[in-house]
């Protein structure tokens, strides 16, 4: 007889296989096509076969049992495996907070009093919320939309984002974590209608019609992080700069923050040093630093700290650079964990193009002898304006030494480093800035970690710094613009077929704007940037899921027009929304002189009387976000929703998601016989067909997309440079990474199965 311990050990029951069939209906109950009577079988001579079994061991059986099955031809064995972990869930937190688990979940205000007496949720919640408020939330609160989790999604949930005690003991559950970040982000919001805000939010949360960023959902509610997704910076070309800048992105990196960097300024190997020429070492020193600081501050022991690199494709530097990711030549030159991006004005494509030489300077020399720098210029018009003019002053002067490189060289290098490394990413410098609507206020040299953030930029400077007779020392600088990424994403998938964008976006934009009230970061320039321009990135996944729904093929003229037509819509509401509040609270700061104001923005791009109607009202009311759109890559906050990631394709039908603490089987969602035909793999698309339809999305987002291009390992070079001309001749402004399959590409798992 096989004997099951219960509590630790200090019960011992009789195994029943009638409860345990019992306990398997339940969990498979609303699943009619599944095999049930073979998954019974199955657990019970696995139970049978031994003399003992703990409670938990039964549950991991159960599990193990259901999510192996979960395949093309039996995807809803994902929902029963996250039932049973959910179960699980229930019992420990039940146990940790001393409620009968039947009930699911317990006390919201005795949560929030547990959590905060053990220094895990910060004081505010209790402070700014009533006993009587909490107790109304938490009767907002749906316990049945756990089960639109898949077994992956709550997993990714439970192990990364869920607040425990400081012993990793379970405390709070899926919906009251959706709950608690909506308090959070609606703390702030006026107490006649602040309920309502909380209950709204919770709607699109909990029915997962939208994610919040990663370090939102993480830490929103809690004594621990911020709530910024991402961070960028200019290092200006002073050894004070070059430190500062360290120190500010270690601070950040360390709160969980990717940080973007541009190198553009610096002088490149060679250049004098207070009139010392040749002294210069160039940027792969400081490189090297960066690498070392990415290693060292890791983030809380989950990570090691992400930063990417941009350098200009004229900088004299830029072959070393291309090479820095390499595992062949010198090892003292290589800077593994950086990521890298190439920032390229539409000269230096068109030189691509025709075959033609391309000439690289040093940055310091340039502003020595011109008086300018290079990189604060961009072709205002397709085809001309100041950038080019600059290029050919300084290829002009004979005091600016240049070096000659046939540009499909340059190119060259690019594309052999992206087949071996997915890097460079790609910053196409001149259709960002002609279309950056706050450019009377500076420049966007370059983008941040995930390249989908488009903002201005500026380096930090010291002012003065100073002895007081008091004997303390203080410190001037002039603040530069650091870039804040506050995002968050739309599910398509379920907010379009369910059709909510409406109810959805407005709810949204409030959240992501009050988050930029909310946030404390350490690093004060970036505090500053982000109250002056109020900048978000409202974006989407769930694409390739929402197409596969709609019975539409990705490689399709239908495919194209519906990511136009969809993407026209979201960004009406998104502005419609961020108008809304400004009426309410005020326009962002830097509104004057925008190009939302002068309504050249939207101008350029509609022709119909709904969006002239918006841009009057926004020319006359003011937005409250200066940057509003960008679609990141949104790789785990898709599996949370249980959706396809960002705008990408999907790797494969079935596949396995290996994280740290799980491995699961999965699919790709809502696989049946009726949209399997519609998921076909990356490495099968023709990618122009991919660039086709970011380019008609791009044209309604003020900033840019995550774009990755997928391609085998054996391209012919004529190919994959016939990619990137396509994508920057279709005013993409930003590639991601390129993911490269080997040299055997698999055969169609729709035609295969």
């Amino acid at each position: 007889m096989t004997v099951i311990f219960k509590d630790n050990g200090s019960r011992t029951l009789a195994f029943e296989k009638q409860r345990l069939e019992a306990y398997i209906d339940e969990v498979t109950d609303g699943f009619p096509d599944l095999d049930k009577e073979e998954y019974k079988e199955a657990v019970v001579s696995n139970v049978s076969y031994k003399d003992s079994y703990s409670a938990d061991q039964i549950t991991q059986l159960l599990t193990l049992q259901a999510s192996e099955r979960i395949d093309r031809n039996g995807p809803q064995w994902t929902y029963v495996a996250a039932r049973i972990y959910l179960k699980k869930l229930y019992k420990e937190a039940a146990r940790n907070r001393a409620y009968d688990a039947e009930d699911k979940y317990g006390s919201l205000y005795g949560l929030l009093k547990t959590l905060g007496s053990k220094g895990v949720y910060d004081s505010t919640l209790l402070r700014d919320y009533s006993k009587e408020e909490i107790i109304e939330l938490e009767q907002a609160i749906k316990p049945e939309r756990d089960e639109l989790f898949t077994y992956v999604g709550v997993l990714t949930l439970a192990h990364k984002y869920l607040a425990s005690d400081k012993s990793k003991n379970v405390y709070e559950l899926p919906q009251e974590r959706f709950m608690v970040i909506a308090m959070k982000l609606m703390i702030e919001e006026p107490k006649q209608n602040r309920l309502n805000m909380v209950k709204e939010a919770y709607w699109a949360l909990s029915n997962l019609y939208m994610t919040v960023a990663t370090p939102t959902l993480a830490n929103a509610g809690k004594n621990v992080g911020q709530l910024s997704s991402c961070f960028i910076d200019t290092v200006d070309d002073s050894l004070r700069s070059i430190f500062d800048s360290n120190t500010d992105v270690a601070n950040l990196s360390k709160n969980g923050g990717g940080v973007g960097i541009y190198f553009g300024k610096l002088r490149s190997r060679g250049s004098d040093i207070k009139g010392y020429k040749g002294v210069a070492g160039g940027i792969m020193g400081w490189m090297k630093q960066l690498n070392n600081t990415a290693v060292s501050v890791d983030q809380l022991g989950q990570r090691q700290g992400a930063f990417a690199v941009y350098l200009d494709v004229w900088h004299k530097d830029i072959l070393e650079f291309l090479d820095v990711k390499l595992n062949t030549g010198d090892e003292r030159m290589r800077t593994h964990d950086i990521f890298t991006g190439v920032c390229l004005p539409d000269l230096f494509m068109e030189k691509v193009e025709s075959r033609e030489d391309w000439y690289l300077f040093d940055p310091h020399e340039v502003e020595k002898v011109m008086g300018w720098s290079l990189e604060d210029f961009y072709d205002e018009k397709e085809g001309r304006g100041s950038f080019r003019e600059k290029y050919q002053q300084c290829m002009d002067h004979p005091d600016i030494s240049r070096e000659r490189i046939p540009a499909i060289e340059i190119m060259k290098r690019v594309m052999k480093s992206q087949l071996q490394t997915g890097t460079p990413y790609m910053f196409y410098r001149d259709t960002v800035n002609r279309e950056n609507p706050n450019k009377h206020e500076g420049m966007i040299y370059s983008s941040n970690l995930c390249t989908e953030i488009m903002q201005n930029m500026s380096a930090t400077v010291i002012k003065e710094e100073k002895l007081t007779p008091e004997g303390t020392i203080i410190t001037e600088k002039t603040p530069g613009d650091m870039v804040v990424c506050n995002l968050s994403s739309i599910s398509l998938a379920r907010a379009v077929t369910e059709d909510v964008l409406e109810r959805l976006i407005p709810v949204q934009v409030r959240m992501l704007d009050n988050v930029i009230d909310l946030n404390h970061i350490e690093v004060l320039q970036a505090q500053l940037t982000n109250k002056r321009y109020r900048g978000i990135g409202l974006g989407t996944f769930g694409w390739h899921h929402l197409l596969a729904l709609k019975g539409i093929r990705w490689e399709s003229e239908t495919a194209v027009a519906y990511a136009d037509e969809l993407y026209e819509k979201i960004s009406y509401l998104t502005l419609e929304a961020s108008c809304r509040i400004a009426e309410e609270k005020g326009a962002y700061p830097l509104f004057e002189g925008s190009e939302w104001e002068s309504g050249a923005y939207l101008e350029r791009k509609y022709d119909s009387k709904e969006w002239d109607e918006l841009r009057t009202r926004i020319q006359k009311s003011g937005i409250r976000n200066g940057y509003l759109m960008a679609v990141a890559p949104n790789a785990t906050t898709s599996l949370i929703a249980g959706s396809t990631a960002s705008i990408d394709p999907i790797y494969r039908q079935e596949y396995v998601e290996e994280k740290k603490g799980y491995r699961s089987p999965a699919t790709a969602p809502d696989i049946s016989s009726k949209t399997i035909w519609y998921y076909k793999s990356a490495f099968n698309i023709d990618q122009s067909w991919s660039i086709r339809q970011n380019a008609a999305r791009q044209k309604h987002i003020d900033q840019a997309v995550s774009f990755n291009l997928y391609i085998p390992r054996d391209i012919k070079a004529k190919e994959f440079l016939d990619m990137h001309l396509q994508a920057w001749s279709a005013g993409l402004k930003t590639t991601y990474y390129t993911r490269s399959t080997s040299t055997v590409i698999e055969d169609c798992e729709s035609c295969s199965s």
